[in-house]
């Protein structure tokens, strides 16, 4: 049975119960949480389903929901893109916020003994997922695509869960764990811009209504 950093047992068969247990932890108490995470067993799989398939789905379809229900103001007018290039674009953003955990993973771990670290695939992809959580909580404000903005504070609180979690992980010493850091952040920046660039591309191939 999972537990909370502070010994709460996470009900078995409640995976949702057990996502939101892990993304307040994680959020709220990163320094005790992230020695929990470091020392529990884990596959791929199993950081990847149900947390990372959940938490990452929030931004993608929040932002499908704004853009249809709110639309994007632009001066004097409101924007709304078409209903099946936003679902499109919803569901590539998605596909390729799963891939990014992934490959932002592999840098991780290919930098960490640059850095006085040691490699591991397994916790390399533990930091990659849990520190995407605050940028993917953050995600709810595209319900309304004018306070959309506020995840952007999310994502860069994200960083420092970064820093905390790679001296922890990927035993990388505190005197190094800046500078991995920001290495890691310049790559998170490249998949991120890559990941909207795709995504946008493939949004609105035709103009949506306005109003």
């Amino acid at each position: 049975m999972n537990e909370t950093p502070f010994g709460e047992p996470i009900p078995p068969g409640a995976p949702a119960a057990g996502v939101v247990q892990r993304a307040k932890d994680i959020l709220l108490k990163p320094k005790e949480t992230w020695p929990v995470i470091a020392a529990e067993p884990a596959t791929t799989q199993s950081i990847y389903v149900p947390y990372v398939v959940m938490l990452a789905a929030i931004g993608p379809l929040a932002g499908f929901i704004g853009g249809q229900v709110f639309g994007f103001s632009i001066p004097g007018m409101t924007y709304r893109p078409p209903l099946v290039g936003s679902l499109v674009s919803a569901v590539v953003s998605y596909g390729l916020s799963l891939a990014s955990v992934f490959l932002l993973a592999l840098v991780i771990d290919a930098l960490a003994p640059n850095f006085g670290g040691q490699k591991n695939p397994v916790q390399a992809l533990k930091v990659a997922a849990y520190m995407g959580t605050a940028s993917w909580v953050g995600g709810i404000f595209g319900l309304i695509p004018a306070l959309s903005v506020i995840g952007l504070l999310f994502a860069l609180y994200g960083l420092y869960l970064l820093y905390l979690g790679l001296p922890v992980l990927m035993k990388a010493p505190e005197d190094k764990a800046l500078g991995y850091t920001v290495v890691v952040i310049l790559a998170a920046i490249v998949l991120f811009v890559i990941v909207g660039a795709i995504a946008a591309a493939l949004a609105t191939p035709s103009i949506g209504s306005i109003s």
